[in-house]
């Protein structure tokens, strides 16, 4: 484990869950007489150990040097100011945000959001719907008005009315006209909440009943409901799609009908991946994939043949994606994942809609039974003065005067005190929310209990360090590794990449480290037919091309040889294990099903790669090299001494 690898882990994969060590606090070793205590290196060593896979790395006397090579790095990079950077703080910024997250969510709450999520997307729904718009905000009046037109459209449908007809000629939803009001196939998460509730809770082919959203009023019928198509493994066969300036653009269709017609012939779908896939990453494997689930690629047209083979082994037809010719072949269906391993994604999508809204509900009814508050009566009588009705029209401006003031408005926990002119402020902000409450008195009352949520949470979250020890450790460490982050990246990772004569260098004293096996120049021509191999091999020695080969041997639509030309390492995949590694044309020979012949038309030794062909490797091998070099200057910059019976103590309680 490197000294890089060390670093991301102790910042990236911290768990705030993480129970704190009982150890006793004392001082570890100290960097310029600044102290570092035995509870942190014992609680990082903890947390960090499941991360160590080599057995070696969990050595507590090789553990302290890392995290004393941490520390100093740390300690160069307050030293140059880093942590002033308006980048670092609004990272740091971001990332305090996506921590907090976990101490402002209600945990029974959020279980229940939760089981309630995933049970819906064991189903994808088929609906239309209707919409009547009508603002949030929207007068008594208005709203009354579009509910009376949705109710009556209703009945309209439950009398037997085709659904389609009526979306086209009463739905204020644009694309009504268009698809009769047809949403197509959809599941949890992918409509506004109260939607989705309706459409969860309809039955197939029944109309729902009325349904306010943001956007006003909605009815919907349920056309269909269906599994989820959950996850698939498959294997495929690619044949890149041709570039503009091939002269040839029909020559990946016509491979992939070829390969398509040996596999109907009977030869093994996984050798021909081997030979001719343009897939590189799954053809060693003779085309296996990763699982996936629907909109994971990035082919829609690849998912949609996948998923409508049904029999494991059962293969598709060519077809043609953005990236090129495929044929799949179905390996197996994977349902949908458990309710544990997709917990953290469904808490995400949980963050991001309508649900939320039932989260923030439950931390404001804590906070306001977890504080004390009060509001100066006098104070807040001479600001709801100062709101017109200019508001509505969302016409208000600050007073001239906001700033006088200054009075105290809203006292917190008896220490926070808030003044009228943020209240002000927060009047001014709250224009564009929508908020239309009559008569401006209510208005104002109603924009203050915002206002009082808003800075109880705001208090809430400035002391969450004071409020929970867990919670001020990872932060620590989130800064620290910021800063760290930034540093490595001036001080190696950049350097490593743009420092030509060093990198140079550093190719020449180790290029004998990176080396290629012999390769060849060939074309391999196969057959599972041993007539038609010997015809090929007679036409190779009399130098007839490659494409009068296989014209002459491909008839009736029947694909009798297959040719790959290439260049080709030793132990290569797609060269059949009996190569011999010479210039010339090799007898038949025979390998499983098929027979080969072999053309080689040039041998390339085994031999020192050049920079460009290693260069991604030279540049990682170069910055672990730097970064051991720079740590070990940062020693002797750095003042350090190591409290060894402390570090005894620290052993004894860490081994088990």
């Amino acid at each position: 484990m490197s000294l890089k690898q060390f670093f991301f882990g102790l910042f990236f994969l911290m768990s705030i869950a993480s129970n704190a060590q009982n150890n006793a606090k004392e001082v570890l070793f100290t960097i310029n007489e600044k102290p570092y205590y035995s509870d942190e290196f014992s609680r990082v060593y903890k947390k960090n150990l499941d991360l160590v896979k080599d057995e070696s790395q969990k050595d507590l006397n090789q553990y302290l040097e890392l995290f004393i090579g941490y520390k100093l790095k740390v300690n160069k990079a307050y030293k140059l100011g880093l942590e002033n950077n308006t980048k670092y703080q609004n990272e740091l910024k971001s990332y305090r945000t996506q921590l907090a997250k976990n101490y402002f969510n209600d945990t029974k709450i959020t279980d229940a959001l939760i089981t309630e999520g995933y049970n819906r997307l064991q189903k994808e729904i088929k609906a239309s719907h209707i919409l009547i718009l009508a603002d949030e905000n929207a007068t008594p009046e208005d709203t009354l008005k579009a509910y009376k037109k949705i109710e009556d459209i209703r009945k309209k449908a439950l009398a037997g009315e085709d659904f389609g007809n009526l979306a086209v000629q009463y739905s204020e939803d644009p694309s009504a006209k268009e698809n009769k009001g047809n949403l197509g196939y959809f599941t949890a998460f992918r409509m506004v909440y109260a939607f989705e509730n309706a459409a969860y809770n309809t039955p197939k082919g029944q109309i729902s009943k009325i349904t306010r959203t943001r956007f006003g009023y909605h009815i919907l019928k349920v056309d269909d409901i269906r599994d989820n198509r959950g996850e698939i493994t498959v294997a495929h066969i690619m044949i890149l799609n041709p570039k503009t300036e091939d002269t040839d653009q029909d020559k990946a269709k016509n491979t992939i009908n070829d390969i398509y017609r040996k596999i109907q012939q009977g030869e093994k779908f996984e050798d021909l991946a081997k030979q001719f896939s343009e897939d590189k990453s799954s053809a060693g494997k003779g085309g296996v994939l990763n699982k996936f689930g629907s909109g994971q690629l990035s082919s829609e047209e690849f998912e949609n043949a996948a998923f409508s083979l049904n029999t494991p082994n059962e293969i598709s037809k060519p077809f043609q994606s953005q990236f090129g010719w495929h044929i799949i072949k179905l390996i197996e269906k994977h349902p949908i994942k458990t309710m544990d391993e997709m917990r953290n994604e469904l808490e995400g999508k949980i963050g991001k809609d309508d649900r939320s809204k039932k989260l923030v509900s439950s931390l404001n009814e804590k906070l306001r039974k977890k504080y004390t508050y009060k509001k100066d009566s006098k104070q807040f009588g001479l600001l709801s003065k100062l709101v017109t009705n200019d508001f509505y029209e969302a016409k208000w401006t600050l007073p001239a005067n906001a700033k006088e003031y200054t009075a105290t408005l809203l006292t917190i926990n008896g220490t926070k005190k808030i003044d009228g002119k943020t209240f002000l402020e927060f009047v001014d902000k709250q224009q564009k929310s929508g908020i239309a409450v009559k008569p401006l008195n209510k208005l104002v009352d109603a924009i203050y209990e915002k206002f009082l949520d808003e800075q109880l949470t705001a208090y809430y979250d400035e002391n969450l360090e004071n409020e929970f020890p867990e919670f001020a450790n990872v932060m620590e460490e989130y800064r620290d590794g910021l800063l760290l982050f930034d540093l490595m990246e001036k001080e190696i990772w950049e350097r490593a990449k743009t420092d030509t004569v060093g990198l140079q260098n550093f190719y020449n004293e180790h290029k004998s480290e990176h080396l290629w096996k012999k390769r060849v120049e060939a074309s391999v021509l196969s057959s599972t037919k041993m007539d038609v191999i010997k015809k090929a091999l007679a036409m190779l020695k009399k130098k007839t091309e490659l494409p009068k080969i296989k014209e002459t041997l491909n008839v009736d639509n029947v694909v009798n040889i297959m040719v790959n030309t290439g260049t080709f390492e030793e132990g290569s995949d797609a060269l059949p294990k009996g190569t011999k590694y010479d210039v010339g044309i090799s007898d038949i020979f025979k390998e499983g099903e098929y027979y080969f012949v072999i053309k080689v038309d040039k041998v390339l030794p085994a031999g020192i790669k050049t920079f460009d062909e290693c260069k991604g490797k030279i540049v990682n091998d170069y910055q672990q090299y730097l970064e051991q070099r720079w740590v070990d200057d940062l020693k002797k910059e750095f003042t350090i001494k190591v409290n060894n019976d402390v570090f005894e103590r620290v052993k004894k309680q860490l081994q088990p």
